[in-house]
C-alpha cells in the first residue's frame, strides 16, 4: 500500500528529510532505472490472481493517502515500465513532477513532499507465475450455457453448505454453495441473490485473490471461515423503485390524470 509522509524538497532538488528515519540522505532525483524488480510470491500465482491483486491496490491506495492525480500518474508510469517503455514512463513521471530518490518506483515523492510507495507486484510478475487452466467452464462467462447447470440457474438451489461472505460494504451473509462450484459460479449466484454484478466482485481468502476458475473444493475453505468480497461499485437500487418502473414499464397511463390544471388569472 502506498505511504504518505510529510517530507519536503529544498531548492536544490534534494530531500530535506529522509524517508525511513535512519538519518541517511536520500540524494537528488534519479532517472528511472530500467531493471524490473525480481520477486517471488508466497504462493504460485496466476495472471488473473496478479491482476486482481493489482486492482485491489490501485482501488484502495488513493482512497487513504496521497493525491489522486499522482496515483493516476504512477499507475500509468508503472504500466509503461512493465511494458519496457521506459521513455514514456519517465515522461509521465517528469510531467507529474514525481521524484525518485533511488531511481525506482517503489519509493516516490510528489512536488509537495508526499511519499508514495508501489509494491513490487505492481511493477513486474513474480518468478513463480503459473498458467491458469482454461480447459473447463468456470461460470464467469455469462454466455457459458452449462456454467450453472449443477447449481441452478436462478441461484436459489440448496448447496452443500452455506459459505460465509463479508462484503466490503460491511455486510455479512451466507451463500448456498456446492463443493464443485467455481468462484465464477459463486459470483453469479451472489449476483442472483443480492443483485451485485459478478463483474464488480473480487473474492479473497486469507489475503489470497481467488480467480474465477478455481473450484471450491480446491480452496480448502472451512465452513467457519469468512471469504472477503470487495465490490468496485455499490449494489444497484432494487428494481421496485419508481425510477426503475418508469424505465421498464413505459409511460404511465394515469399520467394525464395526475397533471395539475393550468391556473387561470382572474
Amino acid at each position: 500500500m502506498g505511504g504518505c509522509v510529510g517530507s519536503h524538497h529544498d531548492s536544490s532538488g534534494s530531500l530535506n528529510e529522509n524517508s525511513d528515519g535512519t538519518g541517511v540522505a536520500l540524494g537528488r532525483n534519479q532517472p528511472l532505472k530500467r531493471e524490473r524488480p525480481k520477486w517471488k510470491s508466497d504462493y504460485p500465482m496466476t495472471e488473473g490472481q496478479l491482476r486482481s491483486k493489482r486492482d485491489e491496490f490501485w482501488d484502495t491506495a488513493p482512497a487513504f493517502e496521497g493525491r489522486k492525480e499522482i496515483w493516476d500518474a504512477l499507475r500509468a508510469a508503472a504500466s509503461a515500465f512493465e511494458s519496457h517503455d521506459h521513455q514514456l514512463a519517465q515522461a509521465i513521471l517528469d510531467g507529474a513532477s514525481i521524484t525518485l530518490p533511488h531511481g525506482a518506483l517503489t519509493e516516490c515523492y510528489d512536488e509537495l513532499g508526499n511519499r508514495y510507495q508501489l509494491p513490487v507486484y505492481c511493477l513486474s510478475p513474480p518468478v513463480n507465475m503459473i498458467e491458469e487452466r482454461s480447459d473447463e467452464p468456470d461460470g464467469s462467462d455469462p454466455d457459458s450455457g452449462g456454467a450453472d447447470a449443477s447449481a441452478g440457474g436462478d441461484g436459489g438451489a440448496a448447496g452443500d453448505f452455506q459459505l460465509r461472505l463479508r462484503l466490503s460494504t460491511g455486510r455479512d451473509l451466507r451463500l448456498p454453495v456446492r463443493s464443485v462450484d467455481t468462484v465464477g459460479m459463486m459470483k453469479r449466484r451472489l449476483q442472483s441473490q443480492e443483485g451485485v454484478p459478478a463483474a464488480t466482485q473480487r473474492w479473497f481468502f486469507s489475503g489470497r485473490p481467488l480467480t474465477d476458475r478455481l473450484r471450491l473444493d480446491q480452496l480448502n475453505i472451512s465452513r467457519d471461515y469468512v471469504v472477503q468480497v470487495i465490490l468496485s461499485q455499490p449494489p444497484p437500487p432494487p428494481p421496485s423503485t419508481p425510477a426503475r418502473r418508469a424505465e421498464t414499464s413505459g409511460p404511465d397511463p394515469a399520467e394525464g390524470l395526475r397533471q395539475e390544471p393550468t391556473p387561470v388569472e382572474n
